[in-house]
């Protein structure tokens, strides 16, 4: 029975979460640069039930009014029969007053509480999180390269959080306090149309206080949202690169950059808690002023004849549960425009348009049968005689299908750049670039990135299982067909061994971040495996050896010949014994192709290949500015 009982109450819950829908279906939109329009972005789909939980809060708002309207007819009906006729004359009355104070008022606080706590909050956030890490997703990679990733993070959560406080906050406490200021109103003009005057004054008097001050509170609550993700960012940072921190040496430094972070956030918190300060100060002075204006009002009717002792109580009542409310209010509306500066904070970072995007009439890659680079320049947004980042510069290049071509070239000399240009990670700016017969520009990401398997000499590892790492390359793989890959990539031996700090063990040992557990040769083992599982038609290979010493990478060169057949290969090497037996070398200078052919005919050249070859030290090419001379 105790099992049962939970697993009923979870599944019910489970049903009233899913009113909301916590996650979209098909692509996101483009998330709006104005901040009530990326509210309304965040919200889409779920304004239905916030409607249903507004309405609700209306109702808990209206009965806390009614509660103490029917306090004042107790004391009426009091006055009216006395202790001996009381019950006879009114049991009916107290019987319906019990009904609602025990019944329905609970009702409607407890429906309130049910949309706020399983309705709302957890589906929204998470509704709000997915989009955001969507569209997130779909940036560029130049989004990426120019922020801190934990910066990125931190926005995302807190543009979620946000945006679901506010929206929980409002149903639960703007919507709930004017309906009760307005039942309240309707309440004391049937006293006397002077004590909802003055109500109304009072009213307006405090919306004009709050109205100065909530723009100003909501700034800096984005100033401090803005120095919290500095402070995440520099500490992911530097968490993220603790081996080069501890290998420089440079603890006191990153100890000082994290501190100036944390003091610029400390002196932003020190201003919203300074403003926070006098805006609920004042408040809690307005507050005091409702009951004394409409008690002393009241009593003074009923001194003329005007209103009834119940009307007294009644008044009292509610004004003085509007001055407490004034607080509390006041606290919400203070944690209300601080979540929507966060909010805005976060749209800011996150809702940029996206750089890279697929043609509207996109079609997936039909073939991957040859490549073809067609007088393609590109130089990352600068001058092309300007110096700095690599680029190339009216370059041609084709190559076959299922043909072997090596890249050579000195550090800039743009190899990488050619490879970026082909995963499209960038866009050509003059020039194309053809996968098949297909200008890559006209052909979805997707489908010309599942094309094209990589391994880089930066092996990117989840920290996650080893299983899981090596699945990357294709997700429907069988765990028979992870191990063999792994055997392939002589990875298998040593994923055995593998154990982390929960004692999951083999394929199940989970890597640590970007693969920390690992050595660098292991990595790339690792990474070559996904890419022989993922088997795609295109491989490049960017340094894919460069970690392994010589007795492994002589076995991992066996398992590439095997996993190259059949694929058009792109290998970039500076170990240029480990391309010398492709089909073509294509050596690269400044952006241009200066030679290309076998290595033996590259070799009876005597060009800069040539002299690359001989300046090998153990097999290595020193590509230092004298070697490229």
């Amino acid at each position: 029975m105790t099992d049962i009982a939970p697993s009923r109450r979870e599944a019910w819950a489970e049903r009233m979460a899913r009113l909301i829908p916590p996650f979209d279906e098909g692509p996101v939109p483009r998330p709006p640069r104005t901040l009530w329009a990326f509210f309304a972005w965040c919200l889409r789909g779920s304004f239905p039930v916030l409607l249903a939980a507004s309405v609700v809060s209306v109702l808990a708002g209206t009965a806390e009014v009614i509660s103490a309207v029917l306090l004042g007819t107790v004391i009426d009906a009091a006055n009216a029969s006395g202790p001996d006729r009381l019950w006879a004359d009114h049991h009916l009355l107290f019987i319906g007053i019990a009904v609602f104070l025990v019944g329905l008022r609970p009702l409607t606080f407890g429906a309130s509480a049910l949309f706020q706590a399983v309705v709302i909050g957890p589906s929204l956030n998470v509704l709000v999180l997915s989009r955001l890490f969507r569209w997130t997703l779909g940036q560029d990679i130049t989004f990426f390269d120019n922020d801190f990733a934990g910066r990125i993070a931190q926005k995302q959560m807190q543009a979620a959080r946000a945006v679901t406080e506010s929206t929980v906050e409002f149903i639960n406490t703007i919507v709930f306090a004017l309906s009760s200021v307005i039942a309240t109103l309707i309440l004391v003009v049937s006293i006397d149309w002077r004590v909802g005057g003055l109500l109304g004054l009072w009213f307006a008097g405090y919306l004009w206080y709050i109205s100065g001050y909530l723009p100003r509170i909501r700034k800096r609550a984005e100033g401090r949202a803005a120095a919290r993700a500095v402070v995440t960012g520099q500490v992911v940072d530097t968490i993220t690169n603790m081996r080069t921190v501890k290998l420089f040496a440079h603890d006191q430094a990153e100890d000082e950059a994290a501190i100036q972070a944390m003091d610029r956030y400390r002196e932003r918190t020190l201003d919203y808690g300074t403003i926070s300060t006098s805006f609920r100060y004042g408040l809690m002075v307005i507050a005091g002023i409702l009951p004394v204006l409409m008690v002393g009002f009241t009593l003074w009717l009923w001194t003329r004849g005007g209103a009834t002792a119940g009307d007294i109580a009644a008044t009292g009542t509610v004004a003085l549960r509007i001055a407490q409310m004034t607080g509390w209010v006041s606290f919400a509306l203070m944690g209300l425009y601080a979540n929507v500066g966060e909010a805005e904070d976060g749209m800011n970072t996150l809702a940029h348009n996206h750089s890279m995007v697929d043609a509207p009439d996109a079609v997936p890659l039909r073939s991957a049968e040859g490549i073809r680079f067609d007088d393609v320049t590109f130089a990352y947004g600068r001058d092309e005689d300007s110096e700095g980042q690599a680029g190339v510069q009216d370059l041609n290049l084709a190559i076959a299908p299922h043909e072997k071509i090596g890249l050579v070239g000195a550090s800039g000399a743009g190899k990488s750049t050619l490879v970026a240009l082909l995963l499209r990670l960038y866009d050509v700016e003059k020039g194309r670039v053809l996968v098949g017969t297909q200008d890559i520009r006209e052909v979805t990401q997707e489908s010309l990135r599942h094309a094209i398997g990589m391994v880089t000499q930066e092996t990117a590892m989840f920290n996650r299982s080893a299983a899981d790492n090596i699945r990357y390359g294709r997700p429907d793989a069988t765990d028979e067909e992870v191990i063999a890959a792994a055997r392939a990539a002589r990875a298998h031996d040593f994923i055995l061994q593998l154990e982390d700090f929960k004692g999951r063990t083999g394929y199940d040992a989970h890597l640590g971040e970007r693969g920390v557990k690992l050595s660098g040769g292991q990595r790339q083992r690792i990474a070559l495996a996904r890419a022989m599982l993922k088997d795609a038609p295109i491989l490049v290979l960017d340094e894919a050896t460069s970690a392994l010493d010589s007795e492994v990478e002589a076995e991992i060169q066996a398992a590439l010949e095997e996993a190259m057949v059949g694929k058009t290969v792109i290998a970039i090497a500076h170990r240029l014994s480990t391309i010398a037996s492709m089909d073509r070398i294509v050596v690269m200078d400044q952006g241009t192709i200066v030679e290309e052919g076998t290595h033996d005919a590259l070799l009876a050249r005597g060009g800069l290949y040539a002299r690359y070859w001989n300046r090998q030290s153990g097999g290595f090419l020193q590509m230092d500015a004298e070697a490229a001379e």
